[in-house]
């Protein structure tokens, strides 16, 4: 009877032994992180923490459409790639980090990093490998610096910054930018090399020179982006393509400026789709090469609303005000012939009073298609051929001819 005793109770010991086992707060395991720091976690804390990685890893993903004109110059299908588009982050082994005052922090190889937190002069920095893919993800991050970048990009292949879902961002420099050895950082935003944003959060710039600037080619494919600043809202050397997103620049300058000094061919502008109001002491959109807009909705108030060497009008609801053209061709590159073109879309433009072109081309005005609404004193303007081959044609408010005029379209 007494063995028998026994054996319950050690049966009972067991099973209560196991039951606290599996409710993780006997067993814990030590670790070290990425930091050096010493990492105690129960059982259960640990299976908790490999579940999120799963649950993130296997997140539906976000994914933005883009949708271009077949018969356009440029090609927005060739422009962007599939992570380009992907508006979520695979957070399954991201690294996080705190931003502090006083304390840069300087990203040196590919992958995933999540930066949260409040800080003063401080600067998330990137300085991997020429062939290396860097995605910062922005889960509710505020820095504001005096005189140098909040984000700056010195050197990698690619570097997405991806704005985490109903997360607020933002990013200040109030004073005058000092300059990094040869490199004049003057933008909030600063890369050298190619730099996408996206995600489903939002993200305000305040800069006191450029908004975002790079050196290479720039592309937003999604997210709540708001910009107020001196200079340049969105700035690059060779490109900058449009996909997504709800955007908002307020500026004493260009809203969107792309050129290369250096390179003739360089320099364009794509917009496939979302929404942009603009207010610029300058340019609404100018570009060097090509300015093309296969889709989205515009709301320009500018001193000029459109500006390239080749403009290419294939899709899209433009709504111009402008103090000097509305939409302008002229030789700003060698490498195309001075031309605008209208395949489609709804653009109407108001011109303020004086010597003012509602539509003004320095080469060839064509229109094929769409719907083109102008009010002004001089609604159309070309020194080469004009071509009305479609389409409908509104001036000042009724239903114009601009084959009429002196020196009219051809039919």
């Amino acid at each position: 009877m007494k063995k028998k005793l026994l054996v319950l109770i050690l049966a009972a010991m067991i099973t209560a032994s196991l039951a606290a086992c599996s409710d993780g707060d006997v067993i814990k395991k030590t670790s070290t992180d990425s930091t050096g720091v010493s990492v105690t976690q129960t059982a259960a804390t640990e299976a908790a923490t490999q579940k999120a990685a799963q649950t993130n890893s296997s997140a539906a993903e976000v994914v933005t459409t883009v949708n271009t004109y077949a018969n356009g110059e440029l090609n927005g299908s060739e422009i962007f790639t599939d992570r380009d588009l992907t508006q979520t982050a695979d957070l399954s082994e991201a690294k996080s980090y705190t931003v502090a005052d006083n304390t840069d922090i300087t990203i040196d190889s590919a992958g995933v990093y999540v930066f949260t937190g409040t800080a003063k002069e401080m600067s998330i920095i990137v300085d991997a490998a020429s062939e290396d893919k860097v995605q910062i993800v922005l889960n509710g991050v505020d820095i504001t610096n005096t005189s140098k970048p909040a984000i700056y990009v010195k050197s990698a292949d690619k570097v997405f910054v991806t704005t985490a879902s109903g997360s607020d961002n933002t990013v200040s420099v109030t004073g005058a930018f000092t300059s990094d050895g040869d490199t004049n950082t003057d933008a909030a935003i600063f890369s050298k090399d190619d730099l996408v944003l996206n995600g489903l959060g939002a993200l305000t710039v305040y800069s006191s020179e450029n908004g975002v600037s790079s050196k290479d080619d720039l592309k937003i494919t999604g997210g709540t982006i708001t910009v107020d600043c001196a200079a340049d809202g969105f700035e690059a050397n060779d490109s900058i393509a449009v996909a997504d997103g709800k955007i908002t620049v307020n500026t004493d300058k260009d809203a969107f400026h792309a050129e290369n000094d250096e390179d003739n061919t360089a320099g364009y502008i794509y917009i496939c789709g979302g929404t942009f109001d603009i207010i610029a002491g300058g340019d609404g959109v100018q570009a060097t090469t090509v300015l093309q807009i296969d889709g989205g909705t515009l709301n320009i108030n500018s001193t000029e609303g459109l500006e390239g060497t080749f403009v290419q009008l294939n899709g899209g609801d433009i709504n111009i005000t402008a103090s000097d053209d509305g939409v302008n061709a002229t030789t700003k590159s060698t490498a195309y012939n001075v031309k605008i073109e209208i395949n489609d879309g709804n653009l109407t433009v108001n011109m303020g009073q004086g010597d003012t072109d509602g539509i003004d081309s320095n080469g060839d005005l064509i229109i094929n298609g769409g719907t083109v609404n102008v009010n002004g004193q001089s609604p159309f303007d070309f020194d080469g051929q004009g071509q009305l081959n479609g389409g409908t044609v509104y001036t000042n408010g009724g239903m114009g001819d601009p084959g009429a005029m002196p020196g009219g379209f051809q039919r």
